[in-house]
């Protein structure tokens, strides 16, 4: 009798350690949000000694308008690739970032766009470089996922096959504003390109120059099937001369998605982010490695790019609707809804 008890104590125990041991390990497996979204407006040196109350609340009401526009379309049961589209879009024509309408100046005076898409359930994608006539360069990253054999157009080519896909093109004044034109000067005028990442430099006097690289925008959704989309866009750096390229429309660095981890969006100092394949490199510590999202943007952001001498941060989002902004900068421009409508909005590293 008594060693009938004892299998039977042991057989409980062994059940409940391997019990303990399969609740810890699919932690990670167990849904936080139904769906959500999350969205950036660039990283920099964001102090609010620097912002004006109206600048402060100008920023928050377009994150707010930009964020709650995909919520809506992910709360009515739409898809997290035109959740993506359509928020990037409202900042794409606000002339507050650089993307689209806020796009910054070339050396040469032009604005020069660049965008990426990824669907994480097919893990297609799309992305158009260099591009000065296409409204919503967004929008034309998703064209060439969807409609054609390529992941990347760039320059004419790209605005060509904008246009046979019936894309919306417009004048390249379209994207002139006078802020983002006189930052250009200044830094013509200091004979400074924004390459100088040296804070004691004259070229940085100004934060708007200072900060003009960073303010590339981006989206992260996850909706009701289970689908998550990642979308970057932007203007590139103030002075960029020979075509310059950074990481928005390099799929991996700008922007990442897989349904089985993660979605993310970059902003920063491209350059690094190319070299370190930032976006990718955090859904690869989650599937490899089984990090958390949080421990997997927090190694790849504060360790790997930091001391490689690499700024910006990331907004990411994972398949159970966990979510994550990171940066090493003094600010983000950031905001995020949960399933429950919950609203965040932040600016500075608080």
């Amino acid at each position: 009798m008594k060693n009938i008890f004892f299998c039977l104590t042991l057989t409980f125990l062994l059940f409940s350690c391997n019990k303990t041991k399969t609740t810890s390990k699919e932690l990670n497996n167990t849904p936080t949000n139904e769906f959500a979204i999350i969205i950036h407006g660039g990283a920099g040196t964001i102090l609010k000694k620097n912002m004006t109350p109206e600048k402060e609340a100008a920023y928050k009401a377009k994150l707010e308008e930009a964020v709650r526009t995909g919520y809506e379309i992910l709360k009515n049961g739409g898809s997290s690739g035109d959740a993506v589209v359509k928020t990037i879009q409202v900042m794409e024509e606000s002339p507050l970032f650089n993307a689209g309408k806020g796009a910054v100046f070339t050396h040469e005076e032009t604005n020069e766009l660049d965008a990426s898409f990824m669907d994480g359930k097919t893990l297609n994608a799309g992305a158009v470089a260099g591009v000065k006539d296409i409204k919503s360069p967004i929008e034309a990253a998703r064209t060439v996922m969807t409609n054609s054999d390529h992941v990347m157009l760039s320059g004419a080519g790209a605005s060509q096959f904008a246009k046979e896909q019936g894309l919306e093109i417009v004048d390249p004044s379209y994207f002139y504003t006078e802020n983002r034109f006189k930052s250009l000067q200044r830094i013509k005028d200091k004979e400074k390109t924004e390459l100088d990442h040296d804070d004691k430099k004259a070229a940085f006097y100004d934060t708007d120059i200072k900060n003009s690289k960073y303010g590339t925008v981006g989206c992260v959704a996850l909706d009701k099937e289970g689908n998550i989309t990642a979308g970057t866009s932007t203007g590139g750096m103030t002075n960029k001369r020979w075509g310059r390229i950074g990481d928005s429309p390099i799929i991996g660095s700008g922007t990442y998605a897989n349904n089985n981890t993660c979605g993310v969006s970059s902003t920063g100092w491209g350059e690094y982010f190319i070299r370190t394949q930032v976006a990718y490199d955090i859904s690869a510590q989650m599937e490899y490695q089984q990090k958390t999202l949080k421990e997997a943007t927090k190694d790849v952001i504060q360790n790997k790019l930091t001391k490689l001498g690499g700024t910006g941060g990331v907004v990411a989002l994972d398949k159970n609707g966990n979510m994550s902004f990171e940066f090493n900068t003094a600010g983000m421009y950031r905001a995020s809804m949960n399933d429950k409508g919950d609203l965040i909005i932040k600016i500075y590293n608080d």
